[in-house]
């Protein structure tokens, strides 16, 4: 075998990733061959022409500067987003506790829950209330079926319309496509004793995939402004 043999050989042998890694680990060399710099054209992901590196380097630094800027944007806007709910939250709070009359807190906790949030449809139904309570009107009308019901969940429940008494409660039952149903409880270890129901037009709304940590914070906020109404035993 010759030489021009061999050589051919060994540059056969030679991989992309063994050039990728010879120059990874040999700085100098565009430094001693700088002239192939000025030579290397690459194709322009703009069009067909052809770009010399150094500006394909710049290219693909322009493209890595715009992708840090849409990541920018979306943090700034997820920011923003964050604050406008805190806000909500925090008027929603606020019109709790500046309810003075207990009776009041069921018909306040809706009414400002579909004002702050934009919530289309919303309604709250209490059991084992004090006896100063019981005429009140959200504490009427929960069979066992709906109480055992709320008593199994465990965390907040959404999902389709799936009819049954609880969409009953809503004004429009007809026109929710899907729902949120929240158990309110004084305690993490207390027994349910009342449910929060949340109704939209809308079926990806309340999906059965979304997220309920924020939805749980509703139902604590909840539970903690209605357990007013309950007797002072179980307070």
């Amino acid at each position: 075998m010759n030489h021009d043999n061999a050589g051919d050989l060994g540059v056969q042998g030679i991989t992309e990733a063994d050039i990728a890694n010879y120059l990874a680990h040999t700085p100098g060399f565009f430094e001693r061959q700088a002239e192939l710099l000025a030579t290397i054209r690459l194709a322009s992901p703009h069009g067909t022409r052809a770009v010399s590196l150094q500006e394909r380097q710049m290219e693909m630094l322009r493209e890595r500067i715009k992708g840090l800027e849409h990541k920018i944007i979306e943090m700034i806007r997820a920011g923003q987003d964050n604050v406008a709910i805190a806000d909500r939250l925090h008027r929603w709070t606020r019109s709790l506790m500046l309810t003075a009359q207990a009776r009041d807190l069921p018909g306040v906790l809706v009414t400002q829950l579909r004002q702050q949030f934009m919530v289309p449809q919303a309604a709250v139904r209490l059991w084992g209330v004090a006896e100063p309570y019981a005429d009140v009107p959200q504490a009427q009308g929960v069979s066992e079926e709906v109480r055992a019901m709320a008593q199994s969940l465990s965390l907040p429940f959404c999902g389709l319309n799936s009819g049954g008494d609880v969409v009953k409660w809503l004004e429009d039952a007809h026109t929710v496509a899907s729902m949120a149903m929240i158990p309110l409880r004084h305690g993490a270890g207390d027994g349910c004793f009342g449910l929060l129901v949340l109704g939209s037009p809308d079926p990806t709304r309340y999906a059965a995939d979304m997220g309920t940590d924020f939805l749980m914070r509703m139902g604590e906020l909840a539970s903690a402004a209605l357990s007013r109404l309950l007797p002072k035993s179980q307070v």
